[in-house]
């Protein structure tokens, strides 16, 4: 059976964390809050793990989850060749709403699932889950929901669509919408938006000017758009 822990006051965390991490050394999935919606997470650097979170949520291998961290300085330790406007994007907007998409450091023992030599990363704004990260290292974490379905704003909505599946339930309160973090992927030149969410577009282009939108394109260098270039 679940279990749930309220975790709504960040000053009495130590028990919950310590239930955490059990539930995560055995392989488990823990619902925990996050400052956008809650999230299902598991120990990222197990396989066995990632694969259960994968089937709780009815995801193939073909959608890996995020991994969420404690703060920027583990991006070091994951990902590598980070371009100065990505730590640019993570100095401005992290703890946040921000998730990048970075090339994944090859000498990771780690199977997020198809990645294609990426990982997405972010660090949560939430203090409880932050907490947990700090304690327990980085976590594979996706939307607590069945894909296809609304992502939770409480415990119990997660609970009701993800049930057994999942060991443990960190009730953090409601969340008060359902917008999911804005991914960035920085593996590409100019960067790109590849899901709009909570940061907005115009924020980050602030510090990223040339950042394309969700599904546009490069502009066509004016070369290529000369009839005759050479008359100039």
């Amino acid at each position: 059976m679940s279990e749930f822990i309220d975790v709504s006051d960040p000053s009495d965390l130590s028990g919950a964390i310590e239930r955490a991490r059990a539930v995560l050394a055995d392989r488990g999935c823990v619902v925990l809050p996050t400052d956008t919606v809650y999230g299902i997470g598991a120990d990222a650097f197990s396989p066995l793990a990632v694969a259960v979170l994968l089937a709780a949520k009815g995801r193939g291998r073909t959608m890996p989850p995020p991994v969420l961290i404690s703060d920027r300085s583990v991006m070091a330790g994951l990902a590598y060749d980070v371009p100065d406007a990505a730590e640019e994007l993570a100095r401005r907007f992290w703890p946040g709403a921000l998730t990048l998409i970075l090339k994944s450091q090859p000498t990771l023992t780690w199977d997020l699932g198809e990645t294609r030599g990426t990982v997405a990363l972010r660090v949560p704004a939430d203090p409880a889950t932050r907490e947990l990260l700090y304690a327990v290292g980085p976590m594979a974490v996706s939307s607590a929901n069945r894909t296809g379905m609304a992502a939770a704003t409480t415990a119990r909505e997660a609970e009701e669509m993800l049930g057994e599946s999942v060991a443990l339930y960190l009730d953090g309160g409601e969340r008060s919408s359902r917008a999911p973090s804005t991914i960035v992927d920085c593996t590409v030149t100019p960067f790109r938006v590849a899901r709009q969410g909570a940061v907005p577009l115009e924020e980050l282009r602030e510090v990223v000017p040339d950042l394309l939108a969700e599904g546009e394109e490069p502009p066509v260098p004016e070369a290529l758009t000369d009839p005759d270039p050479g008359e100039r």
